[in-house]
């Protein structure tokens, strides 16, 4: 009689587990569309979307204006791709910024320890306790309203979090045994940062820059409602949605579009930001 072995069932890999999130692949593929569809606003919208006519004025939703015209008679369609595309540019730029700032802040702390990561990460905890926001505001203020100085602002209060959490990971990956046997043969600094820190933390990275551009977003949502954001004619989700909200009991279409897409693409964020963390935590293929 003989006996037989049950196969043993490989660990799903990082992307397989992500492929099961169904939430997580729906929210990519409507970000997809939705980053797709905005980038493209300039070959594909229905007019431009600086384009005034005063003697239309504002009018619901029609057949040549499917979302309405706004107070100066330009089409809120291609006005919501136009001010998605800024506002997605500002989310990924600025989380840029923020992420090359952080990580390198945070490598270097990492990598020195002792007094130095002490004193570095002191200088974090510092920051964290000032009013971000209002520091952001004073930016605008002071150096104008424009949308590189909106990337700039927004990105430079943006990385503290990341900061933190490269320094604790590259703190254990300094004690790591290949690490160690790196060090060991020789290899320089550059080698060991290239061929094990950025790899190691590529997953990391990742997740946090998905997590930390609907924030970003929010943020610039927020300057923009204070009527500190970008300058007219540019626009952007937060611009429409603060246009909106002064005259919702007149125009109500004015609100909802950027307000559904804007909150549609928030949620789809933190959805996809949730699926990546759930997929690629270390600790998920023990579960």
């Amino acid at each position: 009689m003989s006996a037989t072995s049950s196969p043993m069932q490989a660990t799903p890999s990082g992307w397989q587990r992500f492929c099961r999130d169904r939430a997580a692949v729906v929210a990519l593929i409507f970000l997809a569309i939705v980053a797709t569809v905005c980038f493209l606003s300039p070959w594909i919208a229905p007019y431009p979307y600086m384009a005034q006519d005063l003697a239309l004025g504002p009018v619901g939703p029609c057949a040549s204006h499917w979302l309405g015209t706004d107070l100066l008679g330009r089409d809120v369609l291609s006005r919501l791709l136009q001010g998605g595309m800024v506002s997605i540019s500002v989310g990924l730029i600025a989380t840029g910024v923020a992420l090359f700032v952080g990580v390198l802040y945070g490598i270097i702390a990492g990598e020195l320890g002792g007094a130095v990561e002490r004193l570095m990460m002191r200088g974090v905890d510092i920051l964290s306790t000032l009013p971000l926001t209002l520091i952001v505001i004073l930016c605008m203020v002071v150096f104008g309203q424009n949308i590189w100085m909106v990337f700039i602002a927004v990105g430079g209060v943006s990385w503290l979090t990341m900061a933190r959490i490269i320094c604790t990971e590259t703190t254990s990956l300094k004690s790591r045994q290949f690490v160690e046997a790196s060090i060991a043969l020789g290899q320089s600094k550059r080698g060991i940062l290239v061929r094990h820190y950025l790899p190691n933390l590529a997953g990391i990275i990742a997740i946090y820059a998905t997590l930390t551009v609907p924030g970003v977003m929010m943020l610039e949502a927020f300057v923009s409602f204070l009527g500190l954001g970008l300058k007219a004619p540019m626009t952007s989700w937060g611009m429409m949605i603060k246009e909106g909200a002064d005259i919702m009991e007149e125009c109500p279409w004015l609100l909802i579009s950027p307000s559904v897409v804007f909150a549609l693409t928030l949620l789809s964020l933190n959805f996809l930001g949730d699926g990546l963390r759930d997929a690629f935590d270390p600790r998920a293929s023990r579960r």
